[in-house]
């Protein structure tokens, strides 16, 4: 998780990725383009880090709101749990997210799917 320079590797879709560190404080510029016409432009504020325990954060841009990345002992391996609340703050997406909710739900499903499959063979 705190191989920040890594992530691009890890996520092709991942189109931009401007960020130093996993420290509270950090301000990580995002571009995130899910297999469908548009890209989502955003950044994640770190406002906790308790690496590699747990992460909360805010995010500003495309997408507003909040997150909170935790990784949770189970049995011999562990779980990597993700709790947000972000909605669209730009035009385009929320009137995507009025008039096509399957295709922005598939959007948003697809990037959360692949991206934990993606890190989760990168983990191992």
């Amino acid at each position: 998780m705190a191989s920040v320079d890594q992530y691009r590797s890890w996520w092709p879709w991942l189109r931009r990725f401007e960020a130093t560190e996993l420290r509270a404080g950090e301000r990580w510029r995002c571009e995130v383009r899910p297999p469908l016409p548009y890209s989502v432009r955003f950044v994640v504020l770190l406002e906790e880090v308790e690496a590699p325990h747990r992460i909360r954060s805010s995010v500003e841009g495309d997408m507003v709101g909040t997150a909170d990345l935790s990784l949770v002992e189970q049995g011999a391996g562990s779980e990597l749990r993700l709790r947000s609340a972000l909605e669209p703050a730009n035009t385009l997406l929320r009137s995507l997210g009025a008039l096509a909710r399957p295709l922005a739900q598939y959007g948003h499903d697809w990037v959360i799917t692949t991206g934990a499959r993606q890190f989760e063979r990168a983990a191992l």
